[in-house]
């Protein structure tokens, strides 16, 4: 409220505007209008607006939160026009189930809830840092169950399903490459940071990706040639930066625990930092790794100087994502200019070509210097 030559006027203009067509325009407006009363009037219809505002914003948010899945995890239009259409929506299906899944472990941990949790049951694959959770194989049996249902007459490759086994080899047929939990060590730990991975090869080629992170909700999901996209919206293929010194850099150092694999992981890191960057990261998620610099939050992620690279389930749903929002994604050591194979032992994506050559030189220069 102003007061203006001894009349008190209401000034408030209070509008929340709809976020989408699901929701309600909640608006209160106020004009400015003469009161004929009292200062206290005055203030009183002031601060109505300001509970009324307040109240409609509290509403907006409880119908956000209120939301189904189906409208808040939309698929585009774009992606349902492409050929891979069914195996899409059966895979953004899973994966929110599965996310489902991770939750409440994560919401629960470190607090006397988890107390009276289930045991995540952790089952060590041949060292103490390779393990997998109860949760894990949950989530990958009902994936290939699904998967078995829908599409009789497609294979899966499957993390917990291969083990410390050889990985099987692609064919032509259509290949689901499933990673139920990327990131298992956050996730037993209660970090947001881990997620699921489908993935779809075709003649040995992803041709599709999705990505749900349960804890940040957020939903990644694309199919070549129709685009990259975060909860619906299309992901930006301008890169954010082009110098390397100007570079976030994230890197992971495996399950290498030798004198000289460690020497080598670290030698690479030491190296970026005397050549200067911005900052290093190392989040425990190589998936999500991956995804966040086809989004702009890093600029580059590595691994694989010490052969601690990654596996197919965490190369192939990411990296359509990654490509299709302009990333430049190849193998660390070797086949410099070519697209990454899922195979491969090492890895390298940037959000540009000449910054991942750049980082590439500075990281490999002492690679193979005897110590």
């Amino acid at each position: 409220a102003t007061k203006n030559k001894g009349r008190f006027y209401s000034c408030r203009n209070y509008s929340i505007n709809r976020r989408s067509p699901h929701q309600v325009d909640l608006s209160l407006i106020i004009t400015m209008a003469p009161l004929q009363s009292n200062q206290t009037t005055a203030l009183f219809v002031a601060s109505l607006g300001v509970f009324l505002t307040a109240t409609a914003w509290c509403y907006r948010r409880r119908r956000r939160r209120t939301k189904s899945r189906a409208e808040f995890f939309q698929i585009p239009a774009g992606l349902l026009k492409s050929q891979y259409a069914a195996e899409l929506k059966v895979a953004v299906e899973l994966a929110l189930k599965c996310g489902d899944n991770m939750v409440s472990h994560c919401e629960e941990r470190g607090t006397v809830q988890a107390k009276h949790s289930d045991s995540l049951g952790m089952e060590f694959k041949g060292s103490p840092q390779d393990f997998c959770t109860a949760i894990d194989l949950q989530n990958e049996e009902l994936v290939t169950k699904a998967i078995r249902t829908h599409f009789s007459s497609h294979k899966i490759i499957g993390e917990e399903s291969t083990g410390t086994g050889a990985l099987p080899q692609l064919t032509s047929k259509p290949t689901f490459i499933i990673d139920p939990i990327d990131g298992t060590t956050n996730f037993a730990s209660g970090l947001c940071l881990a997620c699921v991975s489908i993935g779809l090869a075709v003649h040995k080629q992803p041709v599709m990706g999705v990505v749900y992170a349960p804890m940040t909700r957020e939903l990644y999901l694309s199919v070549r040639g129709h685009g990259a996209y975060r909860n619906g919206v299309l992901l930006d293929k301008t890169p954010t930066t082009t110098s390397l010194r100007n570079a976030v850099i994230d890197f992971e150092f495996g399950y290498g625990r030798s004198t000289e694999d460690i020497r080598k992981m670290v030698g690479a890191v030491e190296r970026l930092l005397q050549h200067g960057c911005r900052a290093t990261r190392c989040l425990g998620s190589g998936v999500l790794d991956i995804l966040y610099v086809a989004t702009g939050r890093l600029d580059v992620v590595y691994a694989g100087v010490a052969n601690e690279g990654w596996k197919p389930w965490d190369y192939c749903a990411a990296l359509v994502i990654a490509v299709e929002a302009g990333c430049s994604i190849e193998s660390l050591i070797g086949n410099e200019g070519k697209e990454l194979d899922i195979y491969d032992k090492s890895i390298i994506c940037a959000g540009n070509q000449q910054l991942l050559q750049d980082c590439r030189r500075v990281i490999v220069q002492g690679l193979h210097k005897e110590y």
